[in-house]
């Protein structure tokens, strides 16, 4: 894996906040290179990357800083069909991780997550994002700091558009419980375009020679009975 510049993981020089449209990188017709063929398998579950999804399968997509880190929390989680790292809600097309690393794509690092909500429901998701990144500090998780790192919760359909923002507010009371007086600032929106990300960022953490990163700083607050 090609290791950014230590400059850019902790974001100096980057946007402190998302930029005017204008001012994004345009990116590319072409898709960017590197990705996982369609007919790539997850390197846990062995299922597709691409889809399509078996019948009854939903889809959400999370962010919460480092996608290797965030991915690593549910690949191997019963339930979960698939997993896949990528970028979203931004403005620049077939982005390249480079691009990401400017700040200067608008894009969010999200894991995509196919999963059986009979078997995991969406809350059960939920209780691990919150429970397991900070969602009061906008566009950082540690050291990792700029707008791909912000958390966010992007829904496919208004069911989970519900639960996502009932979960926001039973945690900011758990929060505010434990003494906690930050507000949440995870942003919750509709499911944007999904970008997949290069084939060496899929199952990052699963892959021999990974560097066991993990950028992630929870509050020590577990999520509340509902």
């Amino acid at each position: 894996i090609e290791i950014v510049d230590a400059r850019t993981m902790l974001g100096l020089g980057k946007p402190a906040s998302l930029l005017p449209a204008a001012d994004c990188l345009p990116g590319s017709d072409s898709p960017a290179r590197d990705l996982p063929g369609q007919d790539a398998k997850h390197f846990v579950k062995g299922t597709s990357l691409w889809g399509p999804w078996p019948q009854g399968m939903q889809t959400i997509m999370i962010g919460m800083g480092c996608f290797w880190c965030s991915e690593a929390l549910f690949a191997k989680m019963e339930g979960i069909h698939s997993s896949q790292v990528g970028y979203a809600g931004g403005v620049t097309k077939n982005p390249s991780y480079q691009d990401i690393c400017t700040g200067r794509s608008n894009h969010n690092e999200v894991t995509r997550l196919v999963y059986d909500p009979s078997v995991l429901p969406l809350e059960g998701i939920l209780k691990i994002f919150w429970e397991t990144h900070d969602p009061t500090t906008p566009n950082q998780q540690g050291n990792d700091r700029g707008t791909q790192y912000r958390s966010g919760i992007y829904y496919f359909d208004e069911g989970q558009k519900q639960i996502a923002e009932r979960t926001a507010v039973a945690y900011q009371k758990a929060l505010e419980d434990s003494g906690v007086s930050r507000k949440i600032c995870t942003e919750i929106l509709p499911a944007p375009h999904f970008w997949m990300a290069e084939e060496y960022h899929q199952q990052y953490d699963f892959k021999p020679g990974s560097r066991q990163y993990c950028g992630l700083r929870p509050l020590g607050v577990g999520f509340p009975k509902m």
